[in-house]
């Protein structure tokens, strides 16, 4: 996980989509005369894949979005505050938390697409989920209810949590924020494009033009063609290790035989538009589209010193192993 290095001033300016592109905007060029999109780009935003129950509409008021943005403002003014030298140790039993605010990538804004303030990156279906089937709801449930109280060994962790792949689908496709680790570097060369993922360093590298799509992978076998100024890119045979993304509510299934297709545009100086298509009818009624804003970091990547066999596991696996000596089982249930 990276630290933070920049103040608010920055943070607000990384996540603070200030509109979409104008149809006049010309990209700046590689030396093949392509799009140029290298650079380290976020999407870090307060902004989430599905709609929260807090949203009516994909599109949130001005004024709404005002007052949500503020109290967010204020609460990351309280986060950063120095602990209380004077407030002692916790009590015993008590959570002591995990990361304190200089560890998550946090955002003060709404993304804002084609001028609107957004409640969710899905705009099909209207109401802002993800569309699952009666059969993929459960085999969702099923999957989230395994992982959440299965400490058997490391083989029953989720792959995030091995240093495998990143959490929830930060490396995709589609690539979602979360958290902490929102950073993404593009290096472009003629016969391929490479999305380097701040989040346990992910790398994705998109052949462009024919490739074979005969094996799985963690994060899918993508192939990638230019459409004018839009790389277009199809992604296919996911590795069935990485069917089930979690990171709290923002958890979701997708099978091996989904295909994913992006497009990304260069709509000015300082954004991308990122849009995807999910289908997948083992699990969903309908295919799901989603639009999304990268932003211009003023950042780089940071390294994410994340590897298998990391010291957490073993550590999380000895946790279970001493709540199953008091009895404590289902322990997503008991915690929630």
């Amino acid at each position: 996980m990276r630290k933070h290095l920049a103040g608010l001033a920055i943070l607000a300016l990384a996540c603070a989509a200030p509109a979409f592109a104008q149809t006049t905007y010309t990209a700046p060029r590689t030396a093949d005369g392509r799009p140029d999109f290298q650079g380290f780009w976020t999407n870090t935003s307060l902004t989430s894949l599905e709609r929260s129950g807090q949203f009516k509409d994909l599109l949130i008021p001005a004024d709404q979005a005002a007052k949500l943005e503020a109290g967010r403002l204020a609460a990351n003014i309280r986060a950063d505050a120095p602990t209380d030298p004077n407030s002692g140790a916790p009590k015993k039993g008590q959570d002591v938390g995990g990361y304190n605010n200089a560890y998550v990538d946090a955002c003060l804004h709404y993304a804002t697409i084609n001028g609107e303030k957004r409640s969710s990156w899905i705009v099909d279906p209207p109401n802002g989920k993800i569309p699952y089937t009666a059969s993929g709801r459960k085999a969702f449930d099923d999957g989230l209810h395994f992982v959440r109280n299965t400490f058997d060994g490391p083989e029953s962790r989720p792959m995030a949590e091995r240093c495998l792949v990143g959490f929830g689908s930060t490396g995709g496709p589609p690539m979602i924020n979360v958290m902490y680790n929102n950073t993404y570097q593009f290096v472009q060369t003629p016969e391929n494009v490479l999305i380097n993922v701040e989040m346990n360093h992910d790398a994705r590298i998109i052949p462009l033009g024919d490739a074979k799509l005969d094996v799985y992978q963690w994060l899918g076998r993508s192939r990638g063609k230019w459409e004018g100024d839009t790389l277009v890119v199809e992604t296919t045979n996911f590795h069935p290790g990485e069917s089930l993304r979690t990171f709290f509510s923002a958890s979701y299934l997708l099978s091996p035989d989904a295909k994913v297709t992006e497009k990304f545009t260069r709509i000015s100086d300082s954004e991308l538009l990122y849009e995807f298509t999910v289908n997948d009818p083992k699990l969903f009624s309908q295919p799901w589209r989603a639009e999304m804003i990268f932003n211009k970091s003023a950042q780089p990547a940071y390294e994410y010193a994340c590897h298998e066999g990391n010291h957490a596991l073993p550590g999380i696996l000895a946790g279970a192993r001493e709540n199953e000596k008091v009895g404590l089982v289902n322990y997503a249930e008991e915690s929630e």
